[in-house]
Order: structure tokens, then C-alpha cells, then sequence
């Protein structure tokens, strides 16, 4: 199946440069989309245009088990600096972590899976606003899930490039492997007035920092040290002159955590740190927008893409995950079937590393037939078992 997906290379490295050359954000991926939906239609897939606000959902089989492959599209609102030849036409857009090659190689996958005669079901799932949310604040998957993308759907299987290992490598491991996330919105409410007269006021900005010291004390102090968790301020703005108390301030951040007990627990203990406000004389607003839950990899779905790296690149080659806070809307379709998410090493080799979400960020594209080929090789084998 490595020799198969190496055959194809220049194919999915062409599919590759393009989408990075067009990035689209969130669910304005209409040209991606298109284009998507357009070979897997000439590879003999039944396909769904327009699913989730538009993602594209492509079936290809009869009867027996069916495991879905999901692949993101959007791209992100960076001005690209990597000078190559198939940089961003759309300035101030980029696909800064690796979804074009994520595209690419599913639309490989899918290419080689078409050839095969198989004994079940493969689906594919290219989603839209993997990065972003709409104003319900719903990403790609959850809209994707609601328009009935995994009904059926018995495994879901994913991956995503990181530039941190060597080409040639991908790591994966049962359990959590990234954090579920929420955002937290407050408004700190005292009462305003002359700086010169603060007795007569309820000056928020003395009341912000005791509640900045219990914020940052819920993780420290309030956490089990051994429940990995964060809560972050992420921006604080108020006033408007140097001479006069405001009135209010308004703080925002993000809550990351990956059981559902600490979950609620970080939860409670804003709540609490906020109820300071009250306690020095002032007032106070705030509201949770809930984000994604926690990715866990499913420990059968690991075992499978394991067993497949170990095949096809050897034992050397397989790497434990590494976890991570960071969120990944992935784990949405994870709650709907049995799922595991591998990455993908992309490292180019003598050069410096720029990171996901970094305006010089590439990868090496000799990585893009490994991907292809532990996608190809763990679907038939799950539809195979």
C-alpha cells in the first residue's frame, strides 16, 4: 500500500499545492469543496455536496461495517511568509496548519480505496471550519454531525501533520490526547468616578486584581496537579483616560481540561473567583460559551493505526502522541463512533522548525504518500477484521 501511495505522489502533492495556493476560511471553502467533491465524482463515489453548511461527504462500497475518513479544509486568517512557489494568492490567508495536505491526502486515500474491491463501507468526511466557529458557535464537525455525516458510521479515523517528527513517522496512542475547551466572558462592575476622589468610587481595577490572583490560583491550588487543565486570561479592557475610575471592565479567556469532573469543577471555581467582586462591593457579569470535548482515542482504533504504521514503516517508526491542551473539533465525531486521531511527521529536514499557525510554516511533502497509505491500509483492514 506504500508502494501504491508513493505511485500517486505527484497527484496528491499537485492536489496539496493548489488548496495552498487557494487557502478559504472557515465555511467559505467553497472552491475547495468544489473541487473535492468534483474528483471524488470521477473516482466513482456517491457524493454529497453541501453537508454541514458545506463539507462534502463521499461513500464508495456496499453493505457490511463502514469506517469514515475525516479530513479538514479551512485555512487560517495568517499572511503567509514562506516565499515558496505555491504561497497564498489570497493575502491574509494561509493554510498555516496543514489542512491542505489533510485534503489531499484523503483525496488520495480515496483514489487508491477506489481501486479496491471492498467488503464493507468507506466514507469520507471533508469538513469545513475546523479552526473557526459560526455564530452558533459551531465548528465544521458539529454541523457536519447534524446533517447526518456519521449516520452508520461504525469507526472514524484521522490525522494531522506535525512538523515537530521526522518524515516517515507517525505517532499515536489510546486516551486523551488533546483538551476540551470552553471560552469565558466577564464583565467586572464597580462604580466610576474622579481618580482624585477613589474613596467615593468602587474601583473595578482593584477589584480585577483579586480576581486575576484567584484565576490563576484555580489550577495551582484547586486542581488535582495530577488532571491536566488550564484557565487562561486572554484579553482585559477598561477605561478610556488616565484621570477617571471607569464604571466597568470587561476580561475574557479560555478553560482547557480533559475529564468531564474537572471540567465542571474549573467551572465552579470561576464562578467563585468572580464572586470576589460581589464580596469587595462591585458587581459582576459572566458567561461560558462551551467549546469542544476532550479528543480520546479509542484504545481498538489505536491498536489498528499502530499495528499499520508498524507494517508498513516499521516499529522504529511508530511514536507515542504527544498530548496536548490544544483543541481539535475531531473529537465530536469520536462521541458519534469508535475513533482515533494519529499525526503525521512532516519535518523538513535542515531547516528550522516553524510550528502549526505560523505565518512560515511548511512541510515536507515526501510525508504526503505515509499519511495516504496508514489511511488506505487501517480502512481495509477495519472493513478486512
Amino acid at each position: 500500500m506504500l508502494k501504491q501511495a508513493h505511485a500517486i505522489s505527484e497527484e496528491i502533492i499537485e492536489w496539496r499545492r493548489d488548496f495552498h495556493a487557494h487557502p478559504e476560511l472557515g465555511f467559505d471553502v467553497h472552491r475547495t469543496a468544489g473541487i473535492v467533491a468534483d474528483e471524488l465524482e470521477k473516482m466513482g463515489y456517491r457524493v454529497r455536496r453541501g453537508v454541514g453548511k458545506t463539507g462534502v461527504v463521499a461513500d464508495i462500497g456496499e453493505g457490511g461495517k463502514m469506517v469514515a475518513i475525516r479530513a479538514d479544509m479551512d485555512a487560517l486568517p495568517i499572511l503567509e511568509q514562506t516565499g515558496t512557489e505555491y504561497a497564498s494568492k489570497n493575502e491574509g490567508k494561509m493554510h498555516a496548519c496543514g489542512h491542505d495536505s489533510h485534503t489531499a491526502m484523503a483525496l488520495g486515500a480515496a483514489l487508491l480505496l477506489s481501486k479496491e474491491k471492498l467488503p464493507g463501507r468507506v466514507r469520507f468526511l471533508f469538513q469545513p471550519s475546523e479552526e473557526a466557529a459560526d455564530d452558533e458557535g459551531k465548528s465544521g464537525a458539529v454541523r457536519m454531525a447534524e446533517d447526518s455525516a456519521m449516520d452508520g458510521v461504525d469507526y472514524v479515523i484521522a490525522q494531522h501533520v506535525d512538523p515537530n517528527h521526522a518524515t516517515g513517522t507517525i505517532a499515536i496512542n489510546a486516551g486523551p490526547c488533546s483538551g476540551g475547551v470552553d471560552s469565558w466572558f466577564a464583565t467586572i462592575k464597580g462604580k466610576g468616578g474622579h481618580g482624585a476622589y477613589a474613596f467615593t468610587t468602587i474601583d473595578p481595577f482593584y477589584i480585577l486584581g483579586h480576581v486575576i490572583l484567584a484565576l490563576n490560583a484555580i489550577i495551582s491550588r484547586r486542581i488535582d496537579p495530577f488532571e491536566p487543565a488550564v484557565v487562561s486570561i486572554g484579553s482585559i479592557n477598561g477605561g478610556f483616560t488616565e484621570n477617571v475610575i471607569p464604571e466597568s471592565i470587561k476580561i475574557t479567556g479560555t478553560l482547557r481540561y480533559t475529564s468531564p469532573e474537572t471540567h465542571e469543577q474549573i467551572l465552579a471555581e470561576i464562578k467563585r473567583a468572580f464572586d470576589i467582586a460581589k464580596t469587595l462591593g462591585g458587581d459582576y457579569e459572566l458567561k461560558i460559551e462551551t467549546g469542544g470535548p476532550p479528543m480520546v482515542n479509542d484504545e481498538v482504533v489505536s491498536d489498528a493505526i499502530e499495528n499499520v504504521g508498524k507494517d508498513l514503516l516499521g516499529a522504529d517508526k511508530v511514536l507515542k502522541l504527544h498530548k496536548t491542551l490544544g483543541a481539535e473539533d475531531f473529537s465530536y465525531f469520536m462521541d458519534l463512533a469508535p475513533g482515533a486521531m494519529f499525526t503525521l511527521g512532516t519535518m523538513i529536514e535542515g531547516r528550522e522548525v516553524y510550528q502549526l499557525h505560523h505565518p512560515k510554516f511548511d512541510l515536507d511533502e515526501r510525508s504526503l504518500p505515509v499519511g495516504t497509505a496508514v489511511l488506505v491500509e487501517t480502512a481495509k483492514r477495519f472493513l478486512n477484521s
